[in-house]
């Protein structure tokens, strides 16, 4: 497990984004970071994953543990990106194809994969012949399988209708393990209450976020669940203030 330190100033000619940002995301946490369209969430996540040009961003990320976080992030986007020449088992092995390393093993890892995500016997089919459901599915197993020390999360259910949408946040929370860090970026304030060990509502401009809504219970959460609707209204509160900056933490 890795926590991981977040150190960003961002601006774009006169639009500053980030201003001596800060967040720390605690080890073995499902961490959401909640804000409206535009309120900087994925560049957040691009800068983080090392894809912000150093031309017009300052700061750092930093991981507990002093090493480099180069090669131990998985990403997850919205977009499920899968490769339309590849067969499903093929696009969840992209990792290890693209590196030459692929064995027997890694195969076997996948096929499971697929199997946890209710994906069974279809590992031959193209990405074409599958639903948007199911496509995402290949996308959850194919950011797991490289069980990296961080995921970050962008959105990725968020294109889905609202059944299939829990079915992927619960198989998430069951998946994603608790020896890994996660960042979710959403602009679903359930799904947040649903999937989140802590929660940030990331709103102003220059942005940043203020105390972490904590929530007691197991992930995933029932809609349920008594302490989701005690903590919905904390975060619709935040949501609906001002932009005017906040204390950043």
């Amino acid at each position: 497990m890795i926590t991981v330190d977040i150190e960003l100033s961002l601006s774009y000619g006169n639009d500053c984004l980030f201003d001596n940002f800060c967040l720390r995301l605690r080890a073995g946490k499902l961490i959401c970071l909640l804000g409206k369209s535009g309120s900087g969430k994925s560049t957040l996540l691009r800068f983080i994953a090392g894809l912000v040009s150093p031309k017009i961003a300052k700061g750092k990320v930093a991981a507990g543990d002093n090493c480099s976080l180069e090669g131990r992030i998985a990403w997850m986007a919205q977009q499920d990106l899968l490769l339309p020449w590849l067969t499903v088992i093929d696009n969840v092995n992209i990792g290890a194809l693209l590196r030459g390393t692929r064995t027997d093993q890694d195969r076997k890892a996948a096929q499971k994969l697929l199997n946890q995500v209710e994906l069974k016997n279809v590992e031959h089919r193209y990405p074409h012949e599958l639903s948007g459901g199911m496509r995402q599915r290949v996308a959850l197993a194919r950011t797991l399988i490289e069980e990296r020390p961080l995921n970050l999360l962008d959105e990725p259910f968020s294109g889905l209708d609202a059944i299939t949408r829990l079915q992927l946040q619960n198989l998430a929370c069951s998946l994603l393990s608790n020896q890994q860090t996660t960042l979710l970026v959403t602009h679903d304030p359930m799904e947040a209450l649903r999937m989140a060990d802590e929660i940030y509502v990331l709103r102003g401009r220059p942005a940043a976020v203020g105390s972490a809504v904590i929530l007691p219970n197991a992930t995933p959460r029932e809609l349920t669940d008594s302490s989701i609707a005690e903590a919905y209204t904390e975060l619709m509160s935040q949501l609906n203030q001002t932009d005017s900056p906040v204390h950043a933490v």
